[in-house]
Formats: structure tokens, C-alpha cells, sequence
């Protein structure tokens, strides 16, 4: 028995050193390594590659609001660095067939014996596919259909290979091919249903959708993998809906709905709501919508998509104009926990969209954030929100400060006796509402204090609406009244409890709460009283705010959301408040506009006539009676405004200055005004100084804040005027840059250009790499300018032989400076004491 059994041991022994030779064609060798290949390298690779495959799956989100794609694989657009992979378990796979490939192949006089090399090259080819290295993957691919062509694998290495091209974005190489493989007649089904949903996603990729419905169908009809079915149904209901036909796309949704179990409920719950959208569309039953909706909500199974149910019962009771019903179910969606950022995306604009209808304009800005939060930096949907939430800002701040001005305005119409009333009765409220405050346990005054909206503190004083109880008057009194109510006055000593004293039980001083609120200014109605504005200039000042903002609201209303009815109403408010001229006629010519696009022809055609009629002269005039001539017109705004920055640019400073002023009053309300005012802003701060630039960027930034301009300005207040805010002169003797100056009047600007044209010539001839030019200093005073000296010893030395030149001697006074001190007295235009400080022993 023991001789046997050493005998087999042996044998197999034998068997399994001859096997391991892959040199050996023979039938042993060839089975050996294919079974160790099939049944050991491969399954454990395959195995890492489905696990790999399920993670993916797991990760992914689809959008459902768009075409689904047909493969559920996220690309992710940064380049991995070498040695990175998305999944390890890809990284295993692609190990298992490189080893089963350096182990197991048998490539003897250029033909592979082993059978299972070709399914080694095809599990490469996928894991470096999900692993999207996708060129490295197209290489595994090619190699089985060059290398293998009759191997049992060649289709679905011919449909990999199309689906990998297609990730290269080589999409109509894809469809080339894959239509050849679709026109063989022994391909299996699968694989052919395999080939029709990739031809399908490639015709989904260059747009053409049609075709793609075509294929897509006809996969989900062969196709027998009921997860692969669901989905590609309800690629195909999309299509149809994409394309108009809501009957087809209903029949597709059927058929996902009646896989029922046997898909993702994911599926199931989408096709259905899609299905109760298509009866909402094309039928009256608003009540069997509404239950269908309300029995998804309530059904368990359905808890994990209660966002995307409760969103659709909003949507529904949007459209039904049942706005506090569709808020609430927009805050349920937002409620239920959910990794749905677009859905959330979707919420958070709609109920923004609500409150800006409404104008809470606040409100609405803050849904506006929290969506593009939600939203990718680089998608078309958050510049869109982003350009509206911009834009909002502008509302928000006009129509504040049009509220504000509206409000006092019309309080500081009412006689004495009606704002005494007003003031007297929003006094008492504040009265009832403090004393009632008092008189609750301090801790829950506190508590209570703490979630309601605060007002800021004046400088020095506590904040009366703080949570700090020490901080609340009313309270504090109420709590010394307490006290003394149920321990007398007390000495401040230790063991107060129980040490008994000469006062206790004494009459308590009445401090009392209602003491406390009369002696507060905040609940005299005369604090108010004398905030109101009295003299005419002031009431006028208001006025002119509110028509103002009122116009700016018109405009971007009109331009920037394109609401002309809300653009209408701003107007038409307006013009019925007496407006300044400067107003009047831009805000008929807008009016005019609106009506004439909301089809109101007779309201626009009364507003023409006016305008033609009582402003010949002005430019609304000719933009109505020629408007083509008046786009090409030298004369708009945008013309002149360029002509202008050219005098700026020619340091034509006190033109600039004039003709914007002028400019600026002709076009209010046009979007041009804030660029002339920084223009102007600019100017000034070049022909006056450092002062009158900070003065003229801090008007810009209060003025026009939502502006770009206003940005601009209030961006150089705080990052660059306080670099050049420093007066005081360098030591010359640090500083390797120096220019020689030449004063003259403004007057004598034709001698001064002379004069460069002179030392210019000079230059030339002497073969100097020196530049001249004629600087502004202010007002009064021009500059020649010779530029390029590396000391003062050198700049001296040239205007000692310019005054000694025989051709052309040039006697004008002169001074030498160094560039750093040059650029001082030009900003702070002080070169009188930089002067006299030569002078100075």
C-alpha cells in the first residue's frame, strides 16, 4: 500500500513538472495551463474586475433630468498621476491577466496553443478600461482582434474596442464599426444587443437622437439582462419625449414599470413619475395625479427617492398656483437626506425664483447661494445663477433704497398730529412687548432673545436686543424688583441668606419696570418724530433717491431679468411722481419700449409722439425717428465714451473732466454713466492730486456699488491709494533713476512741445538713448521731461550741454529729480516743497 502510494505520488510529480512547460506543444502542457489560467489567474482577476465594476456602480449618480447615459461610469477630467488608479480592485484585475498572460501563454512558431490567453488580453483590456486608461486599453483590445482573429471572443473584443474609441471621442469611428459588427450574422444576442446600445450612446454623443432611439429600443428588446432592459427603456422614453411623442415615451415607461421587481427601484420610481407627468400634461385629472403622487410618498419602499417624490408634488402645486403648498414640498425635498445635489440644486432656485415673484428680493438671494453651492463651477446652469444672482444685487440695493425713501417720504407728508399717532402707537408696541419680556424667568427672556433678529449697537452702548441678560434694562429692573420683594435690602456681604440686618424688610424703592421704560428713549415717540426730515432741501434729496432707485429698478427689470411688467410698474410709478428732466424722457423712452414689446400699441405709440413731440432736440428723438441711422451715429454713448479715454490717454485731463460732467447728466440712467464716472474719477486724480482721487473713487464706489466701476473704485481705495498715501520725499543718493524737468505755464503749451522737439533732435544726434515727453502736472503747470539718467550727476550734466549747445542752446529754468520722488510730487502734486527743500542749506 505504501509502494502505491509513493508510486502515484511520484507520478503526478512527474506529470506536473513536464505540464509547467509552455515550450512543449503537447496535449498535457496545453490543458494544464489553460485550466490553471481559466480556473486560478483569471477567475480570481474577473472576480476583482466585477467588484470593481459594482463600486463604480455604486458611486455613480445619474441625472435623471437628462439623457441617461447608457453605461453608468463617471469620467473623472484629472489626470491621474503615475501609479494612481480609481479602484484597486481594477488594479488586481489587470495584475491577474498580465500574470496569467507571462505564465500561462504558450506562443510556440508565432501561434498561442493555450485557448485561455485571448480571455487574459480581454480582461486586461477592461480593467484598464474602467480604469480609464484608455489608450493602454485599445491596445489589449487590438491585439486580440490582430493576434486571435478566430478566437470565441472576437466580437466582444470588437465591441470593447468601439466602446473605448468612443471614450476617446472618436465617435464617428465608432459608429462605422459598430454598424459593421451589427451586419454580422453570426453574432450572438447579447453581443448584438451589447453593439446596438453602443451605437445608440454614440449617436447620443454627436447629437443625433433620432438615430439613437432607433438603437437604443431595439437593445432593450434583446437584451436579457433585466437591469441592462429597465435602463434602456427608459433611455428610450426619454428619447421619445425628447423627440414629441409622449405616447411612445409612455409606452417605454410601461415597460420599465413592468419589470417591476426585477430592476433597480430607482427605475421603477422615475418611470412612474414620469408617467404621472404625461397625465398631467394631457389630461384634466388633477385629482388622480395628485393621489398617484401622494400614494408614491406614502408607499415605504419608497423612502430612499421621498426627494425626487416630494419634488414632483411641489412642481405639481407650482403649477397649480398653489404656492404654499409647493414651498412646503420644495423644504420636505430639501429635508429628506439625499446626495442629490442637483434635485437640491433645483429647490433651492425654485424657491428663490418664488421669493423673487414675491419680492423678497433678500430672500430670494440666499436660495440663489445655497444653489450654487449645489451646482458645478464650470456648468451653464451656475452661470446662469450666477449672472442672476449678480444681478440681484442691484434689486436688492435699489429697492431698499427706494423703500427707505418711499417710507420717509410719506411719513414726513402726514400732519404732526398723525405722526405723533403713528410713532405713539409703534411706541406702545414696543412697550407691550419689552414689559411682557421683563416679566418672564429671565432665563427664558434670554433664551428667547437669543433667536430674534438684532439691531446693532451705538458705539459705547449695550445692544438692546441682545441675549445677555445684564444687557436687557427692562429685565434687570424687573429682576432688582424681584429681589427685593423676596429678600429685602440686603447688605453685599457674605452670608447675606441668612445674616439678618437693620434694613431687611424695609420699604423697597420703587425702581420698578415701568420707571425703567419711560426713561427709555426707544419708547418715546418724539425720538422719532425728530428724525423726520423738516426742511424743503432734505425732503427734495429723498425725492430724488427714490426716483432714482425707482428708475434703476425699471431698467434692470426690463434688461437684466427681462420682467417688462415689473420694468412697467417701476416706470409708470415714476413718471407719475414728478421727475427730474434728466429722468423723464429715458424713463418714457423705456416705457415706450416695453409696451411696444408687450404688444400694447397704443399706450407705446402715445409715448413716441410725446417724446418726438415735447423733446425734438434730444437723442431719444432721433433714435425714434432713424434708429438704424443712430447705431452707426459717431454720437452714441458707447462712441463718445471712447473718444473721451482717447483725450484721457493724451492727458487731455481738463476736457476729460468738463465733457463727462456734461456726459454724465445727458445719459443717466444708461449703463455708460459709472464708466464716466471713474473716467472723470481718474482725470481728477491726475490734474489734482492724490485728495481729490480719493474723494472722486469714494463718490464711484458709494454711487455705484453694484457696478463694475463701483467695484473698481472701492477695490482701489482699499488695495491701492494707501500704497501711495506716503508724501515725504526719498534721499536722492539711494536711487539709480533720475529725469530732468522743464517747468511752463499752460499757457505756453505750444513752447513746450517746442521745446521736446528740440532735446529730441539733440538726443538723436549725440546718439543718447534718452526719451522726452510733455507731462500734465495740474491745472496751472506742463512738464518737458527727459527720462533715462542713472544719476543726478548725469542729468545736470546734460542740461549743462543743452544750455552749451551751439545749434540749438537751450536756456529754460530746470531742476533734476529721481523717478521715486517724481512719481510723489505727481500724485500729491507737491513739487513746491520738493523744490524748496533743494534749496534748504
Amino acid at each position: 500500500m505504501k509502494v502505491f502510494i509513493k508510486t502515484t505520488a511520484i507520478l503526478f510529480l512527474l506529470i506536473a513538472i513536464t505540464g509547467c512547460s509552455r515550450k512543449k506543444n503537447t496535449f498535457l502542457n496545453r490543458n494544464w495551463h489553460a485550466v490553471t489560467a481559466e480556473y486560478n489567474t483569471l477567475y480570481n482577476g474577473n472576480l476583482a474586475l466585477e467588484l470593481g465594476i459594482e463600486a463604480l456602480n455604486d458611486r455613480y449618480l445619474d441625472n435623471y433630468w437628462d439623457i441617461l447615459p447608457v453605461e453608468r461610469m463617471e469620467i473623472r477630467e484629472q489626470v491621474m498621476a503615475p501609479g494612481e488608479n480609481i479602484n484597486p480592485n481594477f488594479l488586481v484585475a489587470e495584475e491577474k491577466a498580465v500574470k496569467a498572460i507571462q505564465r500561462h501563454s504558450m506562443l510556440i512558431e508565432g501561434s498561442e496553443k493555450n485557448p485561455q490567453i485571448d480571455e487574459a488580453y480581454l480582461l486586461l483590456g477592461k480593467a484598464r478600461y474602467y480604469d480609464q486608461r484608455f489608450v493602454p486599453a485599445l491596445e489589449a483590445f487590438n491585439y486580440i482582434l490582430h493576434k486571435y482573429p478566430l478566437s470565441n471572443t472576437i466580437n466582444e473584443a470588437r465591441i470593447w474596442r468601439e466602446k473605448t474609441n468612443m471614450r476617446l471621442e472618436f465617435d464617428e469611428v465608432a459608429i462605422r464599426n459598430l454598424k459593421k459588427i451589427l451586419q454580422a450574422e453570426r453574432l450572438d444576442k447579447a453581443d448584438r444587443a451589447e453593439a446596438s446600445a453602443m451605437l445608440a450612446q454614440a449617436y447620443l454623443n454627436i447629437g443625433a437622437q433620432d438615430s439613437s432611439l432607433a438603437h437604443i429600443k431595439k437593445a432593450a428588446e434583446l437584451t436579457e439582462v433585466n437591469n441592462k432592459k429597465g435602463r434602456y427603456w427608459y433611455i428610450t422614453g426619454q428619447l421619445y419625449d425628447v423627440l414629441g411623442k409622449p405616447d411612445s415615451a409612455s409606452y417605454a415607461f410601461d415597460q420599465v414599470i413592468d419589470l417591476n421587481r426585477k430592476i433597480p427601484r430607482i427605475y421603477l420610481v422615475n418611470a412612474m413619475v414620469r408617467q404621472i407627468e404625461f397625465m398631467d400634461a394631457t389630461s384634466d385629472k388633477k385629482a388622480e395625479v395628485l393621489e398617484q403622487l401622494n400614494s408614491l410618498a406614502g408607499d415605504r419602499e419608497n423612502r430612499p427617492y421621498l426627494d425626487k417624490i416630494y419634488f414632483q408634488l411641489a412642481e405639481f402645486h407650482y403649477r397649480q398656483d398653489s404656492i404654499r403648498l409647493a414651498v412646503d414640498y420644495y423644504n420636505r425635498s430639501l429635508r429628506t437626506p439625499s446626495n442629490n445635489a442637483y434635485l437640491q440644486s433645483l429647490d433651492y432656485e425654485t424657491l428663490g425664483n418664488i421669493n423673487f415673484d414675491a419680492a423678497n428680493y433678500e430672500v430670494a438671494g440666499a436660495y440663489y447661494d445655497s444653489t450654487l453651492t449645489k451646482l458645478s463651477t464650470n456648468s451653464r446652469e451656475y452661470r446662469l445663477i450666477k449672472r442672476k444672482r449678480d444681478n440681484l444685487e442691484d434689486v436688492i440695493y435699489y429697492e431698499n433704497m427706494a423703500r427707505e425713501a418711499d417710507s420717509i417720504l410719506y411719513l414726513a407728508s402726514l400732519p404732526e398730529e398723525k405722526q405723533l399717532a403713528y410713532f405713539t402707537d409703534y411706541t406702545d408696541k414696543l412697550r407691550e412687548k419689552a414689559s411682557s419680556e421683563a416679566e418672564k424667568p429671565t432665563q427664558q427672556a434670554a433664551a428667547e432673545n437669543f433667536f430674534e433678529n438684532k439691531r446693532p449697537a451705538m458705539p459705547g452702548v449695550p445692544n438692546p436686543g441682545s441675549s445677555f441678560y445684564f444687557y436687557n434694562a427692562t429685565a434687570v429692573a424687573y429682576g432688582k424688583q424681584e429681589f427685593f420683594r423676596r429678600w429685602g435690602d440686603r447688605e453685599l456681604a457674605d452670608n447675606w441668606r441668612t445674616r439678618r440686618t437693620a434694613g431687611q424688610g424695609a420699604a423697597l424703592d420703587k425702581i420698578g419696570v415701568a420707571e425703567v421704560l419711560d426713561n427709555d428713549p426707544r419708547f418715546d415717540p418724539q425720538t422719532y418724530l425728530t428724525t423726520l426730515p423738516k426742511d424743503k432741501a432734505a425732503i427734495d434729496s429723498l425725492q430724488s433717491d427714490l426716483n432714482f432707485a425707482t428708475y434703476q429698478l425699471g431698467l434692470i427689470y426690463r434688461e437684466k431679468f427681462g420682467e417688462n411688467e415689473l420694468a412697467a410698474e417701476r416706470l409708470e410709478f415714476l413718471l407719475d411722481n414728478n421727475p427730474e428732466e434728466r429722468l423723464l424722457i429715458p424713463a418714457k423712452y423705456n416705457l415706450y419700449k416695453i409696451y411696444d414689446e408687450l404688444g400694447m400699441t397704443a399706450k407705446a405709440l402715445s409715448l413716441k409722439n410725446d417724446i418726438l413731440v415735447r423733446y425734438p432736440e434730444s437723442r431719444y428723438a432721433a433714435i425714434l425717428e432713424n434708429p438704424e441711422s443712430f447705431m452707426r451715429d459717431e454720437n452714441n454713448p458707447t462712441a463718445l465714451y471712447e473718444e473721451l479715454y482717447r483725450k484721457y490717454e493724451n492727458q487731455e485731463y481738463q476736457a476729460v473732466i468738463t465733457e463727462s460732467s456734461e456726459m454724465i447728466n445727458q445719459f443717466t440712467g444708461d449703463e455708460i454713466v459709472p464708466k464716466l464716472e471713474l473716467l472723470k474719477a481718474m482725470a481728477e486724480g491726475r490734474l489734482y492730486g492724490f485728495e481729490k482721487y480719493r474723494e472722486s473713487l469714494n463718490y464711484v464706489a458709494l454711487n455705484y456699488p453694484q457696478a463694475s466701476e463701483g467695484k473698481k473704485a472701492q477695490e482701489l481705495l482699499t488695495k491701492a491709494l494707501p500704497s501711495l498715501s506716503a508724501s515725504e520725499f526719498t534721499a536722492d543718493s539711494i536711487v539709480t533713476s533720475f529725469k530732468l524737468v522743464f517747468p511752463f505755464e499752460k499757457a505756453a503749451r505750444e513752447d513746450a512741445t517746442e521745446l521736446k522737439k528740440q532735446i529730441s533732435e539733440i538726443i538723436t544726434e549725440q546718439g543718447e538713448s534718452q526719451e522726452v515727453s510733455v507731462d500734465v502736472y495740474n491745472e496751472d503747470q506742463d512738464f518737458v521731461v527727459v527720462h533715462g539718467f542713472t544719476s543726478a550727476q548725469r542729468a545736470k550734466g546734460f542740461a549743462e550741454n543743452l544750455v552749451k549747445n551751439k545749434k540749438q542752446p537751450v536756456t529754460k529754468n530746470y531742476f533734476y529729480i529721481s523717478t521715486p520722488n517724481y512719481r510723489i510730487a505727481q500724485i500729491h502734486k507737491n513739487i513746491e516743497t520738493y523744490l524748496n527743500s533743494l534749496n534748504t542749506p
